[in-house]
């Protein structure tokens, strides 16, 4: 059974997935949020050190190109293939923001079957390197992913990752397992499911429904607890139950690592602040009953303020 980390944008950049991997284990591929090439240019100079093979060192990672246009795309997949050494490309059918759907990129190229078909026939014609594809079921109903999967079908996709939420759902309702259910019996090529596992139980609930489903993809459980990768891998291992107390000390340790990195990738302690603030918005959950404490470090204006609010969270 393979773990993938989903490219969250603008949290897991390589500061984010090097301090990850440097304390966390069970992450087989790290997908990198979402690069836009344009007309002018393949990559971005940030786009460039989110890929550079010192910044993903001892991991296989995955850049993710967000384009409906082929040309950009394969003209992205070539650099990151001949500058950068990638083996993989993943393109992105998810995003749901209304900024890249009014595009036609990401969720809202998923409006189009014709012209996604076009798209993947140019791409799998001239591209040197493997493309996986990363997909909604859809723009506003359920109905539309079968015509969207016959498209995939044609393609001979590295494989299919399957998060079964509509554009107009955002992050809101639950995952459709029925749709999912068409994915396993009529899909050509791998799959991988992605959405709402956040603990070793729901990990459980999907293998129950899904026995050969053994590819997943964690976004914010992950962010929620990093240790979740590690207790699904032990217990798929063993068949009993983890233990699931966090290692607080390893959490720090993945802390102080991240609080560190971001000073020095970024200018000015708003900016630091902010990142570590985000990071707090998803582990919180693992501090139960600390609300007070939780508080002072999202209310924190200076860098003393959360060191010293922190300090008090992990008791030292």
């Amino acid at each position: 059974m393979e773990v993938y980390f989903a490219p969250l944008e603008g949290i897991t950049g390589y500061v984010y997935r090097n301090a990850f991997h440097s304390f966390y284990t069970g992450i087989d591929k790290y997908f990198i949020p979402f690069l836009s090439p344009n007309q002018n240019r393949a990559l971005s100079p940030k786009e460039i050190r989110d890929v550079l093979p010192e910044h993903n060192r001892g991991m296989y990672a995955v850049p993710q190109i967000l384009t409906n246009r082929a040309e950009y795309f394969l003209r992205a997949a070539k650099e990151l293939k001949e500058e950068y050494g990638y083996q993989e490309v993943n393109l992105n059918l998810g995003c749901p923001s209304r900024t890249v759907v009014s595009k036609g990129k990401g969720a809202g190229f998923l409006e189009n079957p014709e012209e996604l078909d076009a798209f993947l026939e140019e791409v799998f014609e001239k591209a040197e390197i493997r493309v996986s594809v990363k997909t909604r079921i859809g723009m506003d109903s359920p109905e539309e992913f079968a015509p969207l999967l016959e498209v995939f079908n044609k393609y001979p996709l590295h494989e299919l990752i399957v998060h079964p939420r509509l554009q107009k759902d955002y992050y809101r309702n639950v995952p459709n397992w029925n749709v999912f259910a068409d994915a396993v019996q009529k899909s050509r090529n791998p799959l991988c499911y992605n959405g709402d596992i956040f603990t070793p139980e729901d990990y459980k609930k999907l293998k129950t429904e899904f026995p050969n489903t053994d590819r997943i993809m964690l976004g914010r459980g992950l962010l929620m607890n990093p240790e979740l990768a590690e207790i699904i891998k032990a217990e798929r291992r063993s068949g009993t139950k983890a233990e699931e107390n966090t290692d607080r000390k390893r959490l720090k340790a993945f802390h102080d690592r991240l609080y560190r990195d971001y000073g020095q990738a970024m200018s000015g302690d708003k900016n630091v602040l902010f990142k570590m603030k985000e990071f707090w918005s998803y582990a919180e959950k693992l501090f139960p009953g600390e609300e007070k404490i939780l508080k002072k470090i999202k209310k924190a204006t200076r860098l003393c303020d959360y060191e010293q609010a922190v300090r008090v969270l992990f008791g030292i």
